[in-house]
């Protein structure tokens, strides 16, 4: 599985699960190979549940969610940039925070090569924060009960996150 080059953090689609008040509680992101409806299309069919209402800045590609039996809201930018969007305010300082994690953190490795496990590394931590006392012991239970895999399985990195 190719990895994600520092370029190709942009055709990362990325999607946040909100609580009632409106708070970030999990999020979900992607690579992808492009988007295209098709690409839209094929990640709503692997990450989303159908009927959910998903809200996008109306690229074309993203009516891709109906045929996946989505909701699509779409909201106009009309010029605005996307920081005068309330409806895109929590995900895009989650992408914030992740361009700064990458940027502090990853620099001198091989993104091109390990960019899809730092991505997932990332979406694991924020989607597990209220839970953090629960992460050693998952760690363990996940070492304790995995069976015996090759080389290859482990390094390879996951498609999506």
């Amino acid at each position: 599985m190719p990895g994600l080059s520092k370029h190709e953090l942009d055709k990362v689609i990325s999607c946040s699960f909100l609580s009632a008040e409106g708070r970030p509680l999990y999020i979900k992101m992607a690579p992808v190979p492009g988007f295209t409806r098709k690409a839209i299309v094929d990640w709503a069919n692997d990450d989303l549940s159908p009927g959910c209402v998903v809200t996008s800045d109306g690229l074309g590609c993203f009516a891709g969610v109906t045929d996946a039996g989505c909701q699509h809201r779409v909201v106009i930018a009309g010029g605005r940039k996307p920081k005068d969007l309330p409806e895109f305010n929590w995900i895009n300082t989650v992408l914030g925070n992740l361009k700064t994690s990458l940027g502090g953190a990853y620099h001198a490795f091989d993104f091109a090569k390990y960019g899809t496990r730092y991505l997932g590394a990332f979406v694991y931590r924020f989607s597990r924060r209220f839970h953090l006392e629960t992460l050693p012991l998952r760690l363990l239970v996940a070492a304790a009960t995995i069976r015996p895999r090759p080389a290859g399985w482990l390094r390879q990195a996951e498609e999506s996150c």
